[in-house]
């Protein structure tokens, strides 16, 4: 693929057992990118382990989670499957798992066009880094290797001033919500939008590096700098950088923080 707004020529595959959908989708899916190519549109677990053991491997793979006759993880059981996929479903539980298997980005029905086209630059930025890198060798799969492993992502990469940054992520003091959007911010006083939730956050992250303090917040271990007794059983935490507004775990979380500062 050449680097344009635009993939051409891309395969891509649609799993969604709903007739309807699945076409809603593909019409989605060809007004956002234009010259994307549906190779095959399937409904079920069997069909996709079919597909995946005879069949040339597509760029992309759009793929309900609840199909005719299973789950769709069922498929990665059966069959490796060489693509990323973009999950579309009605259900946010199954994020967690998703992302364990070739998970780029998880979007929950009803979709749009900006739901599609914000899914596809999520493809394209990863596209671009797999171009800037490929005298390194950097490929899907090592990107994908790790979260599958369960030891969570090593990095984030961001878009800022017209350029793309990666930002380890062991500098990332906190991650938060303002304005409905969703922030990293680093030690150093930097902050980047990020393309994901806080709750697909918790399912990236490292595991026991990040506490997700309340609705807002998910914090780093390594920028707590104290902790007090606040109101009602709550907790007032003090971060080692400066924070927007005070950081309250409320009595529901309490013990379960305190336990997880204490096992380090």
């Amino acid at each position: 693929m050449n680097p344009s707004n635009h993939f051409e020529r891309m395969k891509i595959l649609i799993i969604e057992d709903e007739v309807k959908t699945a076409r809603a989708l593909a019409r989605l899916i060809t007004a956002v990118e234009p010259g994307a190519e549906i190779v095959a549109s399937l409904q079920s677990v069997k069909s996709g382990v079919a597909y995946f053991s005879t069949k040339e491997a597509p760029d992309l793979i759009f793929m309900d989670v609840q199909l005719a006759d299973g789950l769709c993880f069922d498929i990665f059981k059966e069959v490796t499957v060489p693509a990323p996929v973009i999950f579309c479903t009605g259900y946010d539980e199954y994020a967690i798992e998703g992302f364990k298997s070739n998970g780029i980005d998880y979007i929950l029905k009803p979709f749009s066009e900006a739901t599609l086209a914000a899914a596809f630059r999520k493809v394209k930025t990863f596209r671009n880094f797999f171009q800037l890198n490929a005298g390194q060798g950097v490929d899907l799969h090592q990107l994908l290797q790790p979260l599958a492993a369960g030891s969570g992502k090593n990095s984030f990469l961001v878009f800022s001033d017209n350029r793309y940054t990666i930002v380890p992520t062991e500098h990332i003091a906190f991650f938060y919500v303002k304005n409905e959007l969703i922030l990293l911010y680093t030690f150093d006083g930097r902050e980047y939008f990020v393309n994901h939730s806080l709750d697909m956050l918790e399912s990236l992250l490292p595991p026991g590096k990040f506490f997700r303090a309340n609705r807002k917040y998910l914090l780093h271990f390594t920028a707590i700098k104290e902790v007090e007794h606040y109101f009602s059983r709550k907790l007032l935490i003090h971060l080692k950088v400066v924070t927007p507004e005070q950081l309250i775990v409320g009595k529901d979380k309490a013990t379960g923080f305190l336990t997880w500062l204490d096992n380090r």
